[in-house]
């Protein structure tokens, strides 16, 4: 509905492989003014990597539509997935608002 009305919907899926999340995990637990953001759910949850693996495909593949495609952003490098995240936005509005 709210892309037949018009609105420009983005919708981004920052996707990491578990070795990098497994570096991030640490480097929060070692730093002291970022530990608060890592819980002991992040580690249980961890451990079913496969099973949100699954659930992750399966809902971009029923939640993408052509109004509101989920845009993929491999994120192992932040900069370089923030910058992407970014130029998409940019380049999508451009366009859209040019039509």
């Amino acid at each position: 509905m709210l892309a037949d009305s018009g609105v420009i919907i983005l919708k981004f899926w920052l996707h990491i492989d578990r070795e990098t999340q497994l570096e991030r995990f640490k480097s929060r637990l070692n730093d002291p003014e970022k530990r608060w953001k890592i819980t002991e759910d992040d580690w249980r949850n961890r451990n079913r990597w496969e099973d949100y693996k699954i659930a992750a495909d399966e809902m971009l593949q029923k939640t993408s539509t052509l109004g509101a495609p989920w845009i993929i952003i491999e994120s192992r490098d932040k900069r370089y997935s923030r910058v992407k995240v970014l130029k998409t936005t940019a380049e999508t509005l451009e366009k859209e608002l040019e039509s």
